[in-house]
């Protein structure tokens, strides 16, 4: 199963599925940020919209609620871009027809906020529900995922494995090399998913990354007593990590808990 996680749903994944597309849609800033998740979808027409979101929407709008003046404008983008949205998908017609205004999209791209326009009238109520069932999809396929990996971790240890076994199937799961650090910061084992990855290489990357939890998948590891705690590492050496890579990492962490740290 390794490299064949789930994904979040971004705005590049959203604007690949059939009922957005037939809404014509056309990026018209913030085409560097299409990586961004959807946590969800929300639709509305009010000038004070940002006050209703928490992060991470995708807002789907007429434009109704921006406003005609540039100021409006900017104080529309300004606010959703506070409240960390996703994106603004903008169908065209009454009040913007053609194109959306000049002031809008600079706004928005001066903040790298994606701004979509929708050329065709799709419901927007289909595009909800197309977007929340890929993202329930891929819950539900994480969480799949996560039991069959524990599943797998405590069959390891019924037989006997320890932590080498676990760490092993934790590499071969996520495709990288994963590595065990005590309280010091001192590498007690790691494992690479296969004979592919260099020794050098993943060693390597693990010594030069003391900071590896901004970009890679990390968990703490307690420890009994006075000492201090470790850590579990997994590093994108050889593919990038996808959304499953921390839920395995943790998992790796509870099993590892019991199984006494040397």
């Amino acid at each position: 199963m390794a490299g064949a996680g789930a994904c979040k749903m971004t705005i590049a994944g959203a604007l690949t599925l059939p009922v957005l597309r037939r809404a014509l849609p056309r990026v018209v800033s913030g085409d560097r940020q299409l990586q961004r998740s959807i946590r969800w979808v929300h639709a509305g027409e009010v000038p004070d919209i940002a006050t209703l979101l928490h992060g991470g929407e995708l807002l789907l709008t007429t434009g109704m609620g921006i406003g005609a003046r540039r100021a409006d404008q900017r104080r529309f983008v300004a606010e959703l871009a506070a409240r960390e949205v996703a994106g603004i998908a903008v169908e065209l017609g009454d009040p913007f027809a053609g194109s959306l205004p000049p002031a809008l999209v600079a706004a928005a791209e001066q903040r790298e906020l994606p701004l979509i326009e929708l050329h065709a009238r799709v419901p927007f109520v289909a595009i909800t529900e197309a977007i929340h069932t890929a993202i329930v999809n891929d819950q539900y396929e994480l969480l799949r995922r996560t039991a069959l990996l524990q599943d797998r971790f405590t069959d390891l240890m019924l037989r006997g494995g320890g932590i080498p076994a676990v760490l092993a199937a934790l590499a071969e799961e996520l495709a990288n090399p994963v590595f065990l650090e005590d309280g010091d910061g001192r590498l007690l084992h790691w494992a690479a998913p296969s004979a592919a990855t260099a020794s050098d290489d993943a060693l390597g990357a693990w010594a030069h990354a003391p900071a590896a939890a901004a970009f890679g998948a990390a968990a703490a590891i307690r420890s009994g007593g006075n000492r201090p705690g470790g850590r579990l590492v997994c590093l994108p050496v050889d593919e990038p990590l996808d959304p499953f890579a921390p839920l395995a990492v943790e998992r790796a962490r509870i099993k590892h808990a019991m199984i006494k740290l040397d």
